[in-house]
């Protein structure tokens, strides 16, 4: 089996890097439908975006406040190469609202935050 290498095909596939599954998953389409822009039918520009923030290209574009920043295999990445699981930001923000002078119950917000963070998928 031959794959022609069409300009969207190669978008997809090794500019974004993803599969034809991943990419039908990602913008909530088939992967038939994902085959005919492998074969050259338009790629819709909001799937378009929505391929390049996964790949990590236009983070910036959504705020530039982001600029810098990326998303690399699901995590916040800076250019520093720092990285933040989306539960270790909850953690943080967690922390940031508590606020507490008294140690013992700033201890236990913690605790009780961090147990709830556990049970995320």
């Amino acid at each position: 089996m031959r794959t022609n290498l069409t300009q969207n095909y190669i978008f997809r596939k090794f500019v974004c890097g993803l599969s034809k599954e991943d990419a039908a998953a990602l913008c909530f389409k088939s992967v038939t439908t994902v085959t005919r822009w492998d074969k050259g039918n338009p790629i819709p520009p909001e799937c378009k975006r929505l391929m390049r923030i996964y790949r990590g290209m236009e983070l910036a574009t959504i705020n530039p406040k982001w600029k810098g920043w990326r998303i690399d295999h699901g995590e916040l990445t800076n250019e520093a190469g720092i990285s933040l699981k989306p539960e270790q930001i909850l953690m943080g923000y967690a922390l940031m609202e508590i606020n507490s002078e008294n140690e013992r119950v700033l201890k236990t917000k913690i605790i009780q935050t961090a147990r709830m963070l556990k049970n995320l998928p």
